[in-house]
């Protein structure tokens, strides 16, 4: 039985890219010539891979399943058939078998949405950071690149041993602007900062 999906919509596409910024990954099975999309994250953000799921449902033979990992953790993953235009990403993305970013993909909103639901974080109140730690410091450069020329500038910081993007605080209405609405209700939260009130400056009482 042929086990390869056809064409990809567009707002797939993205979604896949964007999930490959963040946790998700391609590989090819041994003995194949095409490769299948994983995503695999916590069930505590089950419906976060239900909407996944949902949206990339014509690329898949089977629902999201339940999988007990190392100690504690419990994951709730799915992976896609096996397809042409995957493998086609997979050359742009994978050296080697290792995962990297390439230097000639521009981010549309439902790719920065997905990245940022997949790996963006917020500390002390308004600082917000991308967790790349994954890549490499050639690869946070480009990371670094492709923010700027949509407008959202960030820094490299050093996150104790690794590497990671801190979203400068005057993007940050940039970045809501953009991916606001592609935000699903469970990832709402990592939109909780007030960019707003933290580049007011508070007037001065005189007495």
């Amino acid at each position: 039985m042929d086990n390869t999906v056809g064409s990809l919509t567009q707002i797939q596409r993205s979604i896949i890219i964007g999930s490959l910024f963040g946790d998700g990954y391609l590989r090819i099975v041994p003995g194949r010539s095409d490769a299948l999309l994983e995503i695999n994250h916590s069930y505590s953000q089950k419906e976060y891979v239900d909407w996944k799921f949902k949206m990339l449902e014509s690329l898949c033979r089977s629902a999201p399943k339940m999988r007990k990992g190392n100690g504690r953790r419990v994951a709730y993953r799915f992976s896609t058939r096996q397809s042409r235009e995957l493998t086609e990403i997979y050359k742009t993305f994978y050296k080697n078998r290792i995962k990297q970013i390439p230097s000639n993909i521009t981010l549309d909103p439902v790719m920065l949405a997905v990245w940022f639901m997949d790996d963006g974080s917020m500390c002390r109140e308004s600082d917000v950071y991308l967790n790349t730690q994954q890549f490499s410091n050639e690869d946070q450069v480009r990371c670094k690149n492709m923010l700027e020329h949509i407008g959202i500038e960030c820094a490299i910081n050093k996150d104790k041993t690794y590497l990671r993007l801190r979203l400068k605080k005057s993007s940050l209405p940039k970045l809501r602007t953009l991916i606001e609405k592609h935000v699903i209700p469970s990832m709402s939260y990592k939109l909780s900062y007030s960019p707003v009130e933290t580049e007011v400056a508070r007037p001065r009482v005189v007495a």
